[in-house]
């Protein structure tokens, strides 16, 4: 039985309006999949982002290799008991300069300091596993020297604390770290590296770069 023109009329409607509520279905979809897409790139990258403000980024998140005691670098000295005393309150240490013990509640800045800072501020910053360099260097040439020496050690960005530092004999540099000492006549810059190479941002029970 033929098919009236308006009944073919309404099946071609009908079959138009399926057709653009299946392409709509897909549209919101697509869009569906599109939006989780974007969220979970923006997630990824916030996530990396975030894991690179934690180390710092670049130099930041780079350590020294040992955890321990590394035979030949430097000598080794007990760990004292550590408190925060109150600002301004003297500590007695076993070694000069000290290496870890006692210690006032705020470190030192990194960087490079011309003038003094208490034993009992950087032994803070050892207990974070920095390194500190006092130098006790008469003339200004060999000051800029080591000056220069740490500059090339990209770990003393992040870990290092140098200071002016007279209760060492004249013309000697001492390295600090948590529990190990070394010291030395003169700048000797490969010798202030490999202590930075095995120490720097790992010894001591805080690991927080200054």
């Amino acid at each position: 039985m033929p098919v009236s023109r308006r009944r073919r009329g309404r099946v071609a409607r009908s079959a138009r309006t399926g057709n653009l509520a299946i392409t709509n279905r897909r549209k919101k979809t697509n869009k569906l999949y599109l939006l989780a897409s974007v969220v979970i790139a923006v997630l990824v990258i916030a996530s990396f982002a975030f894991a690179s403000g934690i180390g710092g980024g670049g130099g930041s998140a780079q350590t020294g290799s040992s955890k321990f005691y590394v035979d030949g670098v430097g000598i080794q000295f007990p760990v004292l008991d550590s408190t925060h005393i109150s600002e301004g309150e003297s500590a007695k240490y076993n070694s000069s300069p000290p290496t870890s013990g006692d210690h006032w509640p705020t470190p030192a800045r990194c960087g490079f300091y011309d003038g003094g800072l208490p034993d009992e501020r950087v032994v803070h910053n050892m207990e974070h596993g920095n390194i500190v360099i006092s130098y006790n260097l008469p003339l200004e040439s060999d000051v800029s020297a080591l000056r220069d020496a740490l500059g090339d050690i990209g770990l003393n960005k992040v870990w290092g604390v140098a200071r002016a530092y007279d209760a060492i004999p004249t013309g000697q540099v001492g390295l600090s770290a948590w529990g190990v000492l070394d010291t030395m006549a003169g700048v000797d810059q490969d010798r202030i590296a490999r202590f930075f190479e095995a120490y720097a941002g790992n010894l001591g029970p805080e690991l927080v770069p200054c």
